[in-house]
């Protein structure tokens, strides 16, 4: 596809928003307050919006390389900031996907440059559940580091100073863990819920 078509694109689907609802961009112009954080990986093939067929406005997203919240990235603790303190958002998600190139990478050990200083804290979370690895084949340990990297996002998320703020404060805030499927489209909550202290 040339950039070209990509105007082209934008026209039709802005045109097909104002035949659904002639307010469309008006309504959406005016206020930004959604109840979601949507921490995910960057990959192409998971796209938010349309994954939880929420509209645009809904849902506050960032996105990095294996939905990795780490506490030295001011980019992510930004974006949760902002969505806690100023959009008031009642959950934060932070969803990875089965078949994520990143913690394959981080498995595989061929991280070379930024992306294996990245990919380190994968590596970590790895070396931390060798013995929960040991005996799975090698797609059941690549699920389950998918799984694992969720479950110490989701701690990460949680111990940050913004959170635990907003809990003191006692907001009304939610963290979830989810993964999603790209071979069926389905998520998949992990059931890691915290919402306190």
């Amino acid at each position: 596809m040339d950039t070209k078509d990509i105007f082209k694109n934008n026209k039709k689907w802005a045109q097909e928003q104002l035949k659904n609802n002639p307010k469309f961009f008006t309504s959406l112009s005016k206020q930004q307050h959604p109840n979601y954080l949507w921490i995910g990986c960057s990959d192409s093939r998971v796209p938010t919006n349309q994954i939880m067929n929420l509209p645009a406005g809904d849902v506050f997203v960032h996105r990095n390389i294996a939905n990795i919240v780490a506490h030295t990235d001011f980019n992510c603790l930004s974006a949760i900031e902002y969505a806690v303190e100023v959009l008031k958002v009642e959950h934060i998600i932070v969803c990875g996907h089965y078949g994520c190139g990143g913690v394959k990478a981080a498995m595989d050990g061929n991280t070379p440059g930024y992306v294996g200083n990245w990919l380190s804290n994968i590596k970590d979370i790895i070396k931390l559940n060798k013995d929960e690895l040991k005996d799975l084949n090698e797609q059941e340990k690549y699920n389950k580091v998918c799984e694992l990297n969720v479950l110490e996002q989701v701690k990460n998320a949680s111990s940050t100073t913004i959170v635990q703020n907003a809990w003191k404060n006692n907001a009304n805030l939610t963290i979830h863990g989810w993964i999603y499927c790209i071979s069926d489209g389905i998520l998949h909550d992990l059931k890691l819920d915290k919402n306190t202290l």
